[in-house]
């Protein structure tokens, strides 16, 4: 009970390490900051603005960038590519560095490691042999926390794509029936939804009028997602477009191919259902269920003595 109480601090301890140190993509400190001053006298000093700052962006966060920066530096370039990879497939590369993504790793490790150290070595009354462990153990927990998040981010938000993706398809297919460009559906999907896959369409939109090709757009879109669906529509949308199909038609079948591949997504989870339930059903409902059933009938045998005759 105290291993998994321990355990249970420890989640909660990074969970807020991460709460603390994660940064929102839609706040602007610039504009706070003008806010802030916009309301009050013009600041005496450039120390007066640094301390109105706080205490987290004044310190903490300057130094474990500057820590994961010195970290970068003997980190293995094929490391730091992958961790870009990964955040990219978080839907996090306008708003974390890979060396942002370090230093939540460094923070959780040392934060987690002192936490642990003052548990079993400064406050426990009778110093436990394991502390060590348990001190290396909650470093380690601390360690992987923020790759165990990122790549629970990635799960959801390819999730979110791939049940979106068949919605979408339709209301390209409409669009360009009813005689839009492909371009120009892509744009009202970006203008009436507000998900990962619009958003996706509306940077291939920013991409192609910065002068990039529709394909190579849509492939890094397909490369930024990582999900094979996406992949299986942009390869037909970029066959279609080299051989002079029609869209219409593709978006049609591929709408069509992407609606029965959801409803057989939720068949095979409906199917799963019961497998998954036996485990919860055997370890806790099953022994509450014979508890209340038999607890009773051995009471009684226990008083009567019929136990004793065996």
């Amino acid at each position: 009970m105290v291993g998994v109480l321990i355990i249970i601090v420890l989640l909660v301890v990074a969970g807020l390490v991460y709460v603390g140190m994660r940064d929102n993509p839609n706040r602007d400190p610039l504009q706070e900051r003008l806010a802030q001053f916009g309301e009050r006298e013009l600041p005496d000093s450039l120390e007066e603005i640094e301390l109105s700052l706080p205490f987290k962006d004044r310190v903490l966060l300057p130094v474990l960038r500057r820590l994961a920066g010195i970290l970068t530096r003997f980190t293995p370039e094929k490391q730091l590519e992958e961790t870009r990879k990964q955040i990219e497939l978080a839907g996090l590369a306008g708003s974390m560095e890979p060396t942002t993504f370090f230093a939540m790793r460094i923070g959780a490790t040392i934060g987690l490691g002192l936490l642990a150290f003052m548990v079993f070595f400064v406050l426990s009354p009778k110093r436990d042999p394991n502390a060590l462990l348990y001190t290396v153990g909650g470093a380690a927990l601390g360690y992987f926390f923020p790759v165990l998040w990122l790549k629970g981010k990635i799960s959801r938000r390819q999730d979110g794509i791939v049940k979106n993706l068949p919605d979408a398809l339709d209301l390209l297919t409409i669009c360009v029936e009813a005689g839009l460009g492909f371009d120009q559906a892509m744009g009202k999907v970006y203008e009436k939804w507000d998900n990962d896959l619009a958003i996706g369409f509306g940077r291939v939109l920013r991409e192609i009028q910065l002068g990039k090709s529709r394909r190579e757009a849509m492939r890094d879109m397909s490369d930024r997602m990582g999900v094979p669906d996406v992949t299986a529509f942009v390869a037909a949308v970029i066959q279609a477009d080299q051989l002079g199909v029609s869209m219409t038609k593709i978006l049609r079948v591929q709408s069509d191919q992407m609606r029965v591949k959801r409803r057989q997504r939720a068949q095979e989870k409906a199917h799963q259902a019961p497998v998954k339930m036996m485990i919860p059903m055997v370890l806790l409902i099953f022994p509450s269920l014979w508890i209340v059933l038999l607890g009773p009938a051995v009471v009684f045998l226990l008083e009567s003595g019929v136990m004793g005759k065996f």
